[in-house]
């Protein structure tokens, strides 16, 4: 489980490895559920009971268990691409439900010589409009420098004429929500504006045009996370689920161990603005046309559900119940990590470190989020250790690997599985350089 809504700017990284960089609260929940694997993972090495994973066809490896699915569930849209949702109705951003059948909100071609980063007072980011949000991974058994591809050309979306037979844009100071003929009787739907989303978008993947209404946006691009000030080199969370959607959840590292990837078999969101065609697009048919992955990679089609539930602390319910207030409202600066394991399960960070963390204690052990990559690395290692020599993996057995990039490098099908998905669909990805990765 995690919650979490904030993102450090490239400016706080750290090159070694002990600084979250990114607490959007999808991020926080994967990286908790890789801790839960890694526990998982060493109860089967153990040949303990109650582990979901049974051996794989491979020496050293392992696979799920039949009937073992992951829900991932999502209280509010991701950010990104994702939050790019048509709205209906004439009103002010938060509005109400968009429904599932809503058009995908398409947008005119992008301009490339516009602005990616227009003026604050236009834009609803998601650190102020998702306030607190909460996601969770569950099991259905058992309970700095930032470097861009160059040369990529700005990518272009569909005109808002195609595919989009039923649904007509209108700007924003149109009234009107519907149009009806004499001849059919039917009614089409008039996408108003959309709803806003702060992720910018990635150098050398085009730009929003910012045009009043629906063609605020252009849809489909690589888009990194919105900070105050200094600029992040973290992904959208709409950009992360499109990857993991390919690559599977369990990273790279335990990619060493695993027959398969980890796959979502669903995506269930909170009561919030939400259009299916749009998540679908984000998560999915960004990636659709992908070939050439390594045995055992696909494009996962994740079923994409929404629930009538509305997390109790989320911004438009807290607004509700203080709808006669003054108070203003603020994002929780917090996040909270929780993974099913037996050690120290709960951890809570603020600013990329565990809460209480002063500017001097900033690089010792007790600073660190059990989640970060240090940690996680650390985590890793001592399952290898656990594990006999002639029972590890071949990509691991009898090779001198020391950094965590190295470890990375070596898991071979993975890199080569994410080489296809960069090289074909997420050509503009934001990547850390490898002097980030150097810790032992």
């Amino acid at each position: 489980m995690g919650t979490g809504t904030k993102c450090i700017g490239h400016a706080k990284m750290r090159k070694t490895g002990d600084i979250l960089n990114d607490s959007h609260a999808e991020v926080i929940a994967k990286r908790s559920f890789q801790r839960y694997l890694i526990h998982q993972l060493r109860l089967a090495a153990s040949y303990q009971q109650g582990s979901i994973f049974s051996p794989g066809t491979e020496s050293g490896t392992w696979k799920l268990r039949p009937h073992i699915t992951f829900i991932f569930f999502c209280s509010h849209t991701p950010c990104g691409d994702a939050s790019i949702i048509p709205m209906t109705k004439p009103e002010n951003q938060p509005c109400e439900l968009v429904g599932g059948k809503d058009p995908t909100g398409h947008s005119a071609e992008c301009q490339g010589s516009c602005d990616p980063v227009g003026p604050e007072h236009k834009r609803k980011t998601e650190e102020t409009a998702s306030d607190h949000v909460i996601k969770k991974l569950r099991t259905a058994v058992g309970d700095s420098t930032c470097e861009v591809t160059e040369g990529v050309a700005a990518q272009h979306v569909l005109d808002s004429r195609q595919n989009l037979q039923d649904t007509e844009f209108v700007t924003d100071d149109q009234k009107e929500c519907s149009v009806g003929t004499k001849e059919t009787g039917l009614t089409r739907t008039k996408v108003m504006d959309v709803y806003r989303t702060g992720a910018k978008c990635v150098l050398g993947e085009g730009a929003d045009a910012q045009r009043p209404g629906a063609e605020y946006h252009c849809v489909g691009l690589l888009r990194v996370k919105p900070g105050r000030g200094d600029r992040t080199c973290s992904m959208s969370c709409s950009d992360k689920l499109a990857r993991w959607n390919v690559l599977g959840c369990q990273g790279a590292l335990l990619m060493h161990f695993l027959q398969h990837p980890v796959y979502l078999s669903a995506i269930v969101v909170g009561k919030c603005p939400y259009s299916q065609e749009v998540l679908r697009r984000a998560v999915i048919e960004r990636c659709q046309h992908i070939s050439f992955l390594p045995d055992g990679f696909h494009v996962q089609e994740v079923k994409m559900l929404q629930s009538n539930l509305q997390f109790k602390h989320s911004r438009h319910a807290i607004q509700a119940a203080l709808a006669n207030s003054k108070a203003k409202l603020f994002p929780c600066g917090a996040a909270i990590s929780w993974s099913a394991v037996p050690e120290q399960p709960l951890d809570v960070t603020s600013n990329g470190f565990k809460q209480g963390t002063t500017k001097k204690g900033i690089g010792s052990h007790q600073a660190r989020s059990r989640i970060c990559k240090v940690e996680l690395f650390h985590a890793f290692q001592r399952l290898m250790a656990s594990i006999s020599q002639k029972n590890l993996p071949a990509s691991l057995r009898e090779k001198k690997l020391e950094t965590y990039w190295e470890y990375k490098e070596a898991s071979a099908n993975y890199q080569e599985a994410w080489n296809m998905l960069r090289s074909q669909a997420l050509k503009a990805w934001v990547k850390n350089t490898k002097d980030y990765l150097q810790f032992t």
